[in-house]
């Protein structure tokens, strides 16, 4: 043992707790999962809408992907490492940044497509192609 004084003087408690404030933030409660929000505080209403749910791809338009996922009325990234998933939720009036997402991501058998926040059958066959005919020809 060394004759040396401590450097530093080790606090009287054992647990480093954190302080945690009792009401969640505004953010916390943009994360929460639209069931759990519904169960807690009743149902909100909302804007139709489709969220797409996609993996980390090795495409060559990946980038301009997460660009349009971004774009969105929201985008959440979830998890990490291999199960990094991206969710982008598009409102009807961005049918024509939902369709060019899909185009890049859809090739992937990974790529979830919900309605509403919710799997419902035939989202990728028969809701997605309802959305295009949202979009304008010109």
């Amino acid at each position: 043992m060394t004759q040396e004084p401590p450097r530093y003087r080790p606090l009287e408690r054992f647990w480093p707790y954190a302080e945690l404030s009792e009401q969640p933030t505004d953010e916390e409660l943009a994360a929460l999962d639209p069931e759990l929000h519904d169960a807690l505080f009743g149902p909100q209403a909302r804007p139709f809408s489709i969220t797409v749910v996609f993996p980390r791809l090795d495409v060559p338009d990946f980038g301009r992907a997460l660009d349009l996922a971004r774009q969105s009325a929201e985008y959440r990234e979830t998890g990490t490492g291999v199960g990094l998933r991206h969710r982008a939720r598009f409102h009807s009036s961005d049918a024509v940044k939902l369709r060019d997402l899909f185009h890049i991501v859809g090739v992937a058998d990974d790529t979830e497509v919900l309605i509403d926040d919710r799997p419902v059958p035939f989202a990728r066959e028969l809701w997605l192609p309802l959305m295009w005919f949202l979009i304008p020809r010109s």
